[in-house]
């Protein structure tokens, strides 16, 4: 009774009509904007090629965005998985605010799962007639969303993973993170090990389209569609991020950001870019509704055709590294043709979804034995440590976060896709393939130098048993258990592996 009760009461609760819902473009004539301008000479030297600089360090990855808001004339178009109401994602809401005031066209949009308690605080951006905000795959029910598994389980468990976001129409920032302190080193006790890029050129048109793809779609709806703040204003906004600087912990952070000098650069015309020749690799929105699509409107598919087959060296960045079955026999099979294959993920103790490392777990003896080595992020408490340069490194209580891969040494990925099932099938990704030796060579230097000090290397033993191995200044330190992770994560681990739930990690 008490279930048929539940499913009434999830059922009186239905979607709203789109029918009135009004189309709108990414805007062109953006070119005379200040940004427009302090690009344009760079851009015609290097024609068909886009300017990519990585942002690897937390700090300048969100003081890029806030900067691009400041700087944006014309458009912002922002689209994320995730956004929290913390320091972080408060300030960016600001930024997105000051922009409206100024004239900016603003159009966030946003995943419905990612933004759980937000519901007033994106009522009171999208009560300011400059932003218009957007809902992906809402939740009909706002109070009890988990009553809409009970009859839309198939459209609710797939989502946006897609991360955007694009000043003017002329730069463009696309990568792993998401909106919170976690995601820019602004938490005390845990971060993300992350990576985004700032591009500009051929690369931003393509994001602007894949964005408009989306801010169109079926599945994507007006916030006031759903939600409904009769008192909501801006002003409540610009309230919450005073409270935020007003905080002296936020001080010195609030500091390191002014000293941020890489959109400064960029306008400047100083910014190092790598040009490179670039593509933007995306999932077809219809993917949210479970339409049947085919190879080339899957990112899969599109990677790839894009990428080729590799033949020497495939490097592999993924937090959530679920090979399933038929991905552990690709590599495997990539392996033995005579690539070196490596891949980077987290340890037990440093991931933050100890559920999925589950699905990775039951296939290591089997990407091992195939000649597949493998690495897992140490769980690290020293702050000071960081890998400038490609976004890997440790933290206080770092979790890896990036998700990209190296090719041959030639061409790189950078987005938010991870190498698992959800990725695969279920959610929405995108990213950029980019044709740059550099990038390249320089992910695949981190993995030489870098990663055996940051990371376990697990290693089958003559007997057959999992070791993991760390290298000290004392020589290798050999573990047979999951290193630091305590019982009840490995007991978790163990029993999830045996279940059948392996298509929604």
């Amino acid at each position: 009774m008490v279930c048929a009760l539940l499913i009434l009461l999830s059922a009186c609760a239905t979607l709203p009509s789109r029918e009135n819902v009004i189309i709108s473009r990414a805007l062109e004539e953006t070119a005379d904007t200040r940004l427009g301008k302090s690009i344009a000479v760079l851009v015609a030297a290097h024609p068909g090629m886009s300017g990519i600089y990585p942002l690897s360090e937390g700090k300048g990855a969100l003081a890029a965005r806030i900067i691009l808001a400041d700087t944006a004339e014309r458009s912002l178009d922002v689209q994320y998985y995730i956004w929290h109401g913390d320091g972080a994602g408060i300030l960016l809401m600001d930024a997105l605010k000051r922009a409206a005031e100024r004239g900016v066209r603003v159009r966030l949009l946003l995943d419905d799962n990612g933004v759980v308690g937000l519901d007033s605080s994106l009522a009171a951006l999208n009560a300011h007639p400059g932003i218009q905000v957007r809902i992906v795959n809402p939740f009909p029910n706002r109070s009890a969303r988990w009553l809409g598994f009970l009859t839309d389980f198939n459209r609710l468990n797939r989502r946006m993973h897609n991360k955007a976001f694009t000043a003017d129409s002329q730069a463009t920032i696309v990568g792993g993170r998401n909106i919170g302190n976690e995601y820019f080193a602004a938490g005390q006790d845990f971060s993300f090990t992350d990576l985004d890029v700032l591009a500009i050129g051929p690369a931003v048109t393509d994001v602007a389209d894949a964005f408009d793809q989306y801010w169109n779609c079926a599945a994507a709806y007006p916030l006031e569609l759903l939600v409904t703040y009769p008192g909501a204003a801006p002003d409540q906004v610009s309230a919450a991020a005073d409270a935020v600087r007003a905080n002296p912990q936020a001080a010195a952070y609030l500091e390191a950001l002014q000293r941020t000098q890489v959109v400064r650069d960029l306008l400047q015309g100083s910014l190092p870019f790598e040009w490179a020749r670039t593509k933007l690799v995306s999932d077809n929105p219809a993917k949210l509704l479970a339409t049947d699509m085919g190879a080339e409107d899957l990112l899969l598919g599109q990677m790839e055709r894009v990428l080729g087959s590799p033949r020497k060296e495939f490097l592999l960045v993924s937090p959530y590294f679920v090979p399933t079955s038929h991905g552990t026999e690709s590599l495997v099979a990539m392996a033995r043709r005579g690539v070196q294959v490596t891949v980077l993920t987290n340890s037990l103790a440093a991931t933050d979804v100890s559920v999925v490392h589950a699905g990775y777990a039951k296939r290591r003896k089997a990407l091992l034995k195939g000649g597949v080595r493998l690495f897992e992020l140490k769980l690290t408490s020293d702050t000071s440590e960081r890998t400038q340069s490609t976004g890997f490194g440790g933290s206080s209580s770092a979790s890896l976060h990036a998700k990209t891969f190296a090719v041959d040494r030639k061409r790189v990925f950078v987005g938010s896709f991870n190498f698992d099932p959800r990725s695969a099938g279920l959610n929405t990704e995108m990213g950029l393939v980019i044709d740059s030796p550099a990038l390249a060579a320089r992910i695949a230097h981190t993995f030489s130098d870098t990663i055996p000090s940051k990371a376990y290397e697990v290693r089958l033993t003559h007997r057959g048993s999992l070791e993991w191995v760390e290298q000290s200044p004392h020589g290798e330190v050999r573990s047979t258990s999951e290193p630091e992770a305590g019982f009840m994560r490995r007991i978790t681990v163990w029993i999830v592996r045996w279940l059948p739930i392996e298509w929604m990690l």
